[in-house]
């Protein structure tokens, strides 16, 4: 009976201008505004990577967002309006949702922090990033959410010593954090090729790089190294009775090896080093520059979700359609399962990487497969 009014539904400006106004627009209008706040369960806080990031988002430009993130040309036109939303976020302290899910009667949300990051490796921008992550946690807890995952860097252990600063800050609240490295570290082992002896680990070590080594280890996969540093990092948190599978490696020795585990900080110079057909595996938040042709590179920790979970439009950053990055599913996860405990701290869970992979594939989420080449 009101098909001749309102015929732009979500912007009524024309009907205003052209008396085609429903005269029950502004009353519903006012009590969808009066709405309780959503019931929220797991959310995974995220933030901006790069100044282009932001026309990502479903908030921004929805047609580029289903696709994953790359800088493309026209990104240069855009840029006047690329530097406004810039200095924008320097005085916009607060986070706002970027996405809404739900699974298996979970309701999942995505906060994004605007903040870039440059900004994160900034020190003295540490404490202030510190207290917007502390205060999404606040009010996450506030607002009765089970779960909340921090995503890419914030969960930094020189930041936050992977979200352990908050749990001892706020020893009380009931939301529980999680890094997401234990389910990062076992979609890592599970990307290496069964038949594989040997791997190549080089990069920025992080939580889930010792866990992979130490793991690898364990299962009699010989982990070698390329500096001498990493190698003694990684031989403090290998058993003992699991030692003489980790190795520094000379340059002479690589063309055996054909599976490398790399993080941030891997340099060019070692990307030369590896024989043609190398399967770079990222342990990484952010992928690696693709350098070589020749070679093949996996994506980071990530998984495809299950058919079931509603309203996956966008793509998360870089990885493809239908993909989440495991930090976000470790969340997930955590709800799903009911697990009790914090999953963060600079501790490492060597025990349970079998359970939380078992776990995750019961749950319908999967693997992504290895690129083509």
């Amino acid at each position: 009976t009101q098909f001749r009014t309102n015929y732009s539904l979500f912007m009524p400006l024309y009907d205003y201008i052209y008396g085609t106004m429903d005269e029950s627009t502004d009353t519903l209008y006012e009590k969808t505004l009066e709405r309780g706040d959503d019931i929220v369960d797991v959310v995974h806080l995220t933030h901006l990577t790069t100044p282009e990031s932001i026309y990502h988002l479903r908030i921004g430009l929805a047609s580029f967002a289903s696709y994953p993130f790359a800088y493309r040309w026209f990104m240069r036109l855009l840029w006047p309006f690329t530097s406004l939303s810039m200095i924008f976020t320097l005085f916009y302290a607060r986070l706002f949702v970027a996405e809404r899910n739900s699974f298996n009667k979970l309701n999942l949300q995505s906060w994004v922090i605007p903040r870039y990051n440059l900004q994160y490796l900034l020190k003295w921008r540490k404490e202030a990033i510190n207290n917007m992550i502390e205060k999404a946690i606040l009010e996450a807890d506030k607002k009765g959410v089970k779960v909340l995952s921090l995503g890419l860097m914030n969960q930094g252990e020189e930041l936050n010593r992977n979200g352990e600063v908050y749990i001892h800050n706020h020893p009380d609240m009931k939301v529980r954090l999680v890094d997401g490295s234990r389910l990062a570290a076992a979609v890592v082992i599970n990307s290496v090729p069964k038949a594989t002896t040997s791997v190549v680990m080089t990069g920025n070590l992080t939580k889930v790089a010792y866990t992979i080594a130490s793991a690898l280890c364990q299962r009699g996969v010989q982990v070698s190294t390329l500096r001498l540093d990493e190698y003694e990092k990684i031989r403090s948190c290998v058993p003992q009775e699991c030692r003489d599978h980790l190795v520094y490696l000379t340059s002479e020795a690589l063309s055996s090896n054909k599976v490398w585990l790399v993080g941030e900080g891997t340099t060019r110079e070692e990307q030369e080093k590896a024989t043609k057909g190398t399967l770079f595996i990222p342990f990484s938040q952010f992928p690696l520059k693709q350098l070589r042709r020749d070679c093949i590179y996996h994506t980071t920790p990530a998984l495809i979700v299950p058919k079931s979970l509603v309203n996956v439009h966008s793509c998360e950053n870089w990885l493809p359609r239908k993909a989440m990055s495991a930090t976000r599913v470790a969340g997930i996860l955590h709800a799903l399962e009911g697990w009790e405990m914090h999953e963060c701290g600079t501790s490492l869970l060597l025990s349970d990487l079998d359970q939380v992979w078992e776990a995750c594939l019961s749950h319908g989420f999967q693997p992504l497969l290895l690129p083509h080449h």
